[in-house]
């Protein structure tokens, strides 16, 4: 009696594979969208050739090309380069011990764009509604823009006066301040974002996404209002990695583009975004005389060598030499 034959399950494709590794390093989907790109560009550029057949003189002739003929920023080669080091690292495994000084660029050290106290008051006072809140945050707590959008109800803490921020910059979470100013409007705003859940339930929606493995561990967990995000997308939409249709976050394009029209409509001529305003709380907290460490932990800076860049406003050009002509 011949033996009975067992075919082997099919190999993932390899964009497949990438995305695992990233869902099972937990990786965000912003990141896992731009790393899968990335290769998808690196791969064209080879004629779509295995990794495997390639190496690092492979990885320098795309990164130079990405330099010379795109013409991209530092920051974005980088970016690039981070993605075919995960590709090589942690997907097929292998390793070019020698590859990460040669290649890797030097990103330009830059001055923060900062605003005077006067001008953010004047863009905030020009914003309506709940991008004024959201913005507000920024600048009264010194969030992120998507540390702001991903804040869940049970995040901000009313009585103490404190927000946690939850897998930050570097997968850390932080306190930092709640300011006393925003406390009734978010509570007001909070109000409706609550009636819109119970809607969403009555639909049978109200679903919201839950990190890791939190929604085996806790079933019902991502129905409940201290799950729900502070600022929810307007509209219900399909979630792409689990095919459920839930309730995001706003989208951070909203606001950047409202804080730069406001800025632009009270005569502002700086390059204003929403990083502005975190780049703007810690300069304030620096002139009105706070520890350089404790703006370092508010911030969530891991090395107080980046928090010591906004010390530049304080030494008021020239390291506080006065100038002959005054």
């Amino acid at each position: 009696m011949p033996q009975q034959q067992f075919s082997q399950p099919p190999q993932p494709r390899l964009l497949e594979m990438v995305r695992n590794r990233l869902r099972l390093k937990h990786y965000s989907i912003r990141t896992e969208e731009a790393y899968v790109d990335w290769i998808r560009r690196y791969l064209r550029f080879h004629g779509m050739r295995h990794p495997r057949e390639m190496g690092a003189a492979e990885i320098q002739a795309f990164l130079t090309s990405l330099a010379v003929e795109k013409n991209v920023a530092a920051s974005t080669q980088n970016q690039a380069f981070s993605a075919l080091l995960f590709l090589y690292r942690d997907v097929l495994e292998m390793d070019f011990p020698n590859l990460i000084d040669a290649v890797r660029a030097k990103k330009p050290r830059r001055i923060p764009t900062v605003l005077t106290k006067e001008e953010a008051r004047r863009v905030l006072d020009h914003m309506p509604g709940l991008h004024q809140i959201m913005a507000k945050l920024l600048y009264g707590s010194g969030m992120r823009a998507m540390e702001c959008l991903r804040l869940r109800v049970k995040d901000l803490d009313f009585e103490y006066h404190q927000i946690v921020v939850r897998d930050g910059k570097g997968m850390h979470d932080r306190v930092t301040m709640l300011p006393e100013t925003l406390i009734v409007p978010l509570q007001e705003h909070l109000r409706q974002v609550k009636l819109l859940h119970e809607e969403d339930l009555r639909q049978g929606y109200g679903q919201v996404y839950l990190p890791f493995a939190l929604a085996e561990k806790y079933p019902n967990a991502d129905r409940e209002w201290g799950w729900q995000y502070v600022f929810p997308a307007s509209k219900l939409a399909l979630d792409p990695r689990s095919n459920l249709i839930r309730r995001h976050h706003l989208d951070e394009s909203c606001l950047q583009k409202a804080i730069r029209k406001a800025a632009r409509a009270v005569g502002i001529i700086k390059h204003v975004g929403c990083h502005t305003f975190r780049h703007s709380f810690a300069t304030h907290l620096l002139e009105n005389g706070y520890d350089i460490r404790t703006v370092q932990e508010l911030l969530g800076h891991k090395d107080v060598e980046t928090t010591m860049i906004y010390t530049h406003v304080l030494n008021r050009g020239g390291l506080s030499v006065r100038s002959p002509l005054d």
